[in-house]
């Protein structure tokens, strides 16, 4: 795989700035671009059909940056004793992002902007997770394209299936013949992306789709754990299928607390004058 993208060599001498060296662009931030440009297209077309007016590009690139950030530190804090060892190195390492940090971090972000008054009203916190569900499991698909891509270490355990991929030249490399799972991943959540859609198109109850979200998200990341070289920390499992545990109760059991409810896909106070409900 292609970690990086050679561009040509750049030379310089300005004094006390001076570059010489290869200029190279890394296809890990190029698929994470293209993943927050899909997220923003979704997430455009659905405040369209709901007649939402807010700006997706602002909110899928804070949640975006959020998501970044919450996912390196959370990978770092996995191993304290090497980040306080050497801790420049483990932060500004271009390898290593943790799925259930960057979930977090930009779930909060999107809590917040569902605070914020667009068009002089609020979608409300979980109305806009509701509206941004399909958005955020393209966006963590494509984004797994770019793990490939770099081959960063997110590849599976060896394999004799046709299709099985080798990284020599990768971030992490390896010459064994192993699951390309993130290619799994994108399928997975394409899948997932085009469900929500579908569900959005239906009179939902305030948080259901997200609840779906979590539900899904986290079915798909603990079972595709079982064939990912990650070490086991608790009974046979990752570090990851136990975030995974966790985001499946807590999306049944946001599920189970709204179902019933108004069938609403932004809370009645707070909506968009002229807005649909979810499925309308």
């Amino acid at each position: 795989m292609y970690p990086y993208i050679h561009l040509g060599t750049l030379n310089f001498d300005l004094g006390p700035l001076h570059f010489h060296g290869p200029v190279e662009l890394g296809t890990f931030g190029l698929l994470l671009w293209l993943a927050a440009v899909c997220a923003t297209i979704v997430l455009h077309l659905n405040f369209a059909r709901h007649k939402v007016r807010a700006d997706a590009l602002n909110i899928v690139a804070l949640a975006t940056v959020a998501g970044v950030i919450g996912a390196k530190l959370w990978h770092v804090m996995e191993t304290p004793r090497i980040l306080f060892a050497y801790p420049a190195e483990e932060l500004l390492n271009r390898a290593g992002f943790a799925w259930f940090g960057g979930l977090l971090a930009a779930i909060l972000v999107l809590l917040w902007q569902g605070t914020v008054r667009y068009d002089g009203k609020r979608t409300g916190p979980m109305g806009m997770l509701d509206l941004a569900a399909p958005a955020a499991a393209i966006g963590y698909g494509v984004g797994r394209i770019g793990c490939l891509l770099s081959g960063d270490g997110d590849y599976g355990i060896p394999t004799t299936l046709p299709w099985a991929v080798t990284f020599p030249h990768g971030l992490v490399p390896t010459t064994a013949y192993v699951h390309p799972t993130p290619v799994y991943e994108f399928l997975f959540a394409v899948a997932v992306a085009a469900w929500l859609w579908r569900e959005g198109g239906k009179p939902q109850p305030v948080g259901w789709l997200t609840g779906q979200y979590l539900l899904l998200s986290g079915f798909g990341r603990f079972l595709v754990e079982f064939i990912r070289i990650n070490p086991k920390i608790l009974w046979g499992m990752s570090n990851a299928q136990v975030a995974a545990i966790g985001s499946m109760v807590a999306g049944a059991a946001l599920m189970v607390a709204v179902h019933g409810h108004r069938k609403l896909g932004l809370p009645e106070k707070s909506s968009v004058a002229g807005a649909k409900p979810l499925g309308a």
